[in-house]
C-alpha cells in the first residue's frame, strides 16, 4: 500500500472513476494519504463525486508516471472522524484554504478490498492487494 500511495503522490494527479446511474464519471484527484494503516483520499460533501461514492462505493483510480501506470480498484469507506480529516489536511496544507476538518463539508474515504495493478509496456503487471 505504501508503494501505491507513493506512486499516486509522485504522479501528482490521478483519475478517479465513479458511476452515476449507468454513466461512468472520471475526474482528476490529487490526495493520497496513509492514516492508521489505510490509504485515504479526500473530497467535499457538496460535490457530485461524493454523492456518487455514497451511492456506489466501488471506484477505480489510475495514474501514469514515467512510462508506468497504476490502477487501483476497490471500495471507498467514509471515515467521519475529525482526526482522519485533520490528518489529511495536515498532509496537504494547500487544501486548508478551501477545507477545514470541522467545516461539515470535508470528507475522507479509505480503500477497502483494494487491488492495485502496476503496469507498463515493458514488464508484466504486478498486483498488490490491501
Amino acid at each position: 500500500m505504501e508503494r501505491v500511495a507513493k506512486f499516486l503522490k509522485d504522479a501528482g494527479t490521478y483519475y478517479l472513476a465513479t458511476v452515476d446511474g449507468d454513466q461512468p464519471r472520471v475526474r482528476p484527484f490529487g490526495t493520497a494519504h496513509i492514516f492508521e494503516g489505510k490509504l485515504y483520499i479526500q473530497t467535499g460533501k457538496v460535490k457530485d463525486v461524493s454523492k456518487q461514492i455514497h451511492k456506489n462505493p466501488k471506484v477505480e483510480v489510475c495514474a501514469f508516471l514515467n512510462g508506468e501506470w497504476v490502477r487501483v480498484a476497490g471500495e471507498l469507506v467514509e471515515d467521519d472522524r475529525i482526526e482522519a480529516r485533520q490528518s489529511m489536511l495536515d498532509a496537504y496544507p494547500s487544501l486548508q484554504g478551501m477545507y477545514k476538518a470541522d467545516d461539515g463539508n470535508t470528507e475522507v474515504f479509505y480503500f477497502k478490498n483494494a487491488t492495485a495493478t502496476f503496469s507498463s509496456f515493458t514488464k508484466e503487471p504486478e498486483v498488490v492487494k490491501f
